[in-house]
């Protein structure tokens, strides 16, 4: 046998442990001799503390062994009671396998019972299913007299004696069945197809209903919400769905009530998109529109449940069937009052207080959340196209604008004229007029169509400038061939040119933003091309008539001292008197131009090498008579009004110190300073002059002519050509035999 510390080392080890700990408790308490008095104290509190301990753990274990006898005591008793248990439960269980058979008999009283009651639920619904048909003939006669709340009564309770048939034989498994009582029902669809043909019929006059007897419509949409009810708790359950269901009445009367709305306004017979048809038709449509939302607002919303939106729904069905029938209109080929009509509807009638924004109408009714009733792409297009039907007719009224003013010209009559007396015609008014009444008429709907046909305004100016130059060339051209035809063709040359005037101050006024009013240079340039053509062709007809006395210079009759620059002077003031009659910008202009062409065109007599000076008596003579022409010409542009800053003839002066120089051999001197003063004079000219001397020897024509080619000259900014325009003749080639050399 093992001892007692072998079997417990716990014991052991905790005796050591509590020895060691009362060794060191001893050794703290008596390490001074004085101490050791107090050990009797000591032991007998240590004594008592020990029997202290010691009874506690004898009544600890004592507790535990009373529990434990006890425990042991229960064990006992339950397994005795098991064990009973065990035989009880043995002997039930040989007693039911005796009683087996007898089991078999209650499955067959079971199965009596269900059929039992499947029977006396079929004996109580009998009499309303033999009554079915009696019902279906009592219902169809209350359907006729328009009693639906008492019909759809009946209609109900039907259907739900068929739906509980159908239901009890699909949960049992018998679907075969369920044809046969399909069958004997069949009558409720035709009872569903009349209730809901008449329901649609009430909806469908709904707008004339809740006017004179809301009663129908409201009866009509109690029995919609009753079916909706039904619907919505069927699909609930989501276990049976009978035959016909969801009926979906509730988006069936949305869809009614839709087309009702539409129907008569859009889905009519083709309209007459031309003409004042279209006018008739939008004023129409603007009139029942608001009527009938007035009435949808004040009467059947309160026929309806307000989660019905009735109003909503019909607003916005009106926006959109509105904005497809406006499209299928625009399909059509419209003209221009057409387009115009759609887009000002479109754009300004339809949100305006007489129809949408109708004070009878708002705040309920806002179709600014439906966006708009033309796209911004739909309504760039129809502008695009009302543009390009505006661009025809302008340019068809301009054409005959343009026929009418040159027909006038071939009248036997001169122009009319304004207050002042300046020439001109309608053409600049009925051109402008016509250009800014369909601006204005533009800016009526947007910007964006005010700018399109203000490009397409000044586009087609332009072009009808252009039209108007070639008819001026024309004419000019006919007019050559026959000179008295137009007889007052100066005068209305001039009146073209005021038109012209007309035309460039008034085309900045076009646009009516006067921060969008810069003319755009391609414009400006045919204006003063036009401008320019008038010109050059009064200028032609001065020429004309004064080409027979530029041929007599010069000559020796002329030195002699002939009226032939009077007979000019005449001619130029017959011609500017005609000229005061446009006005002072272009008159000046005229009369610059006239100057500079009588100064080229007496210099280039002077060049034509008609004579040469023979002697120093003849220059003397040319140098006054040159002096005597240059004087008396200046004088009379002076007097026309030409300041002697703005005229050429100093030119002749400028000549005639050449002619009157004394000394040949200064001539290079000379010539220098007249070359600066007139850079556009070549080598050509100044040989020409100095052949008119007839003094001149080729050494000094050398001198001059290096000295030029020592001095080229640029033309500085602003200065006006006189010399480049005058061709000097070329001299003619010596005769030359075939059987010689020429030298």
């Amino acid at each position: 046998a093992s001892s007692p510390d072998e079997e417990w080392p716990e014991a052991e080890k905790a005796e050591k442990l509590a020895r060691g700990a009362a060794l060191k408790w001893a050794s703290g308490v008596f390490y001074r001799p004085e101490k050791l008095e107090g050990l009797g104290h000591y032991r007998s509190r240590e004594t008592q503390r020990n029997s202290s301990i010691q009874s506690r753990l004898k009544s600890t274990v004592q507790s535990y062994l009373e529990g434990v006898s006890v425990g042991l005591e229960q064990l006992r008793s339950a397994a005795q009671e098991v064990q009973s248990v065990c035989q009880d439960l043995g002997a039930a269980r040989w007693a039911l396998l005796d009683s087996a058979d007898h089991f078999q008999g209650l499955q067959q009283m079971r199965t009596r019972v269900e059929e039992h009651v499947q029977l006396a639920s079929v004996v109580q619904v009998l009499p309303q299913i033999f009554s079915v048909h009696e019902v279906f003939s009592h219902t169809l006669q209350l359907l006729h007299g328009q009693r639906l709340l008492e019909a759809h009564v009946e209609l109900m309770m039907m259907e739900h004696l068929r739906d509980d048939i159908l239901a009890q034989l699909h949960f049992r498994g018998l679907s075969s069945a369920q044809t046969t009582v399909l069958s004997y029902f069949s009558g409720l669809q035709q009872l569903n197809e009349t209730l809901a043909k008449q329901l649609w019929d009430i909806v469908g006059s709904s707008l004339q209903l809740v006017r004179e007897d809301p009663v129908l419509f409201v009866t009509a949409v109690r029995i919609i919400e009753r079916e909706e009810k039904i619907d919505d708790a069927l699909l609930l359950e989501a276990t049976f769905l009978p035959p016909g269901r969801p009926k979906g009445w509730r988006q069936k009367f949305y869809h009614v009530l839709q087309d009702t709305i539409t129907g008569p306004h859009f889905h009519a017979a083709h309209m007459d998109a031309k003409g004042p048809g279209l006018a008739r038709h939008l004023a129409a449509l603007q009139k029942d529109i608001v009527t009938e939302l007035r009435v949808v607002k004040d009467l059947m919303v309160q026929c309806v449940p307000a989660h019905y939106n009735i109003l909503s729904v019909c607003t916005t069905t009106y926006h959109q069937a509105l904005s497809s029938h406006l499209q299928e209109i625009l399909r059509e080929d419209l003209d221009k009052q057409g387009l115009f009509l759609l887009l000002e509807w479109a754009l300004r009638v339809y949100h305006s207080p007489e129809m949408m924004g109708h004070p009878d109408l708002l705040p309920e009714v806002d179709v600014s959340a439906l966006g708009p009733l033309m796209s911004p792409e739909l309504v760039d297009q129809t502008e695009r196209r009302y543009v390009v039907k505006v661009k025809a007719s302008v340019l068809e009224w301009m054409q005959r604008t343009l026929e009418v003013e040159f027909k006038e010209w071939f009248r036997e009559e001169e122009p009319e004229t304004d207050h002042q007396g300046f020439f001109q015609s309608a053409l600049p008014v009925i051109v402008m007029q016509m250009l800014n009444e369909n601006i204005q008429v533009a800016s009526l709907i947007t910007d964006s169509l005010q700018q399109k046909v203000y490009n397409m305004a000044l586009e087609e100016l332009e072009a009808f400038l252009g039209r108007l130059r070639e008819a001026l060339v024309q004419c000019g051209k006919d007019h050559q061939q026959d000179r008295t035809v137009p007889k007052y063709y100066v005068s209305y040359l001039l009146a073209m040119l005021n038109n012209n005037l007309a035309l460039s101050n008034s085309v900045s006024s076009l646009h009516p933003d006067p921060a969008c009013r810069e003319v755009p240079a391609s414009l400006r340039a045919a204006l003063d091309r036009m401008q320019k053509k008038a010109c050059q062709l009064l200028l032609e007809e001065l020429l004309l008539d004064l080409q027979p006395l530029c041929l007599q210079l010069p000559s020796r009759k002329w030195l002699s001292g002939s009226q032939l620059v009077s007979s000019m002077c005449e001619v130029i003031d017959k011609y500017a008197k005609d000229f005061s009659r446009v006005r002072k910008p272009v008159f000046t202009l005229l009369l610059m131009e006239s100057e500079l062409l009588v100064a080229s065109q007496y210099l280039r007599a002077l060049m034509q090498k008609k004579m040469v000076c023979k002697s120093e008596e003849e220059r003397g003579q040319l140098c006054d008579r040159l002096l005597q022409d240059a004087t008396q010409l200046r004088e009379l542009f002076c007097g026309l009004g030409l300041d002697r800053g703005q005229q050429s003839l100093d030119a002749l002066l400028a000549l005639r110190e050449l002619i009157c120089l004394k000394d040949p051999a200064l001539l290079s001197l000379e010539v220098l300073g007249f070359i600066t003063k007139y850079p556009d004079v070549s080598d050509e000219h100044i040989s020409t002059l100095l052949d008119l001397r007839g003094d001149v020897s080729k050494e000094v024509r050398h001198v001059v002519l290096e000295m030029m080619a020592q001095h080229p000259q640029v033309l500085p900014e602003g200065y006006r050509p006189i010399f480049s325009t005058i061709l000097v003749p070329v001299p003619e080639l010596p005769f030359c035999l075939r059987k010689g050399k020429c030298a």
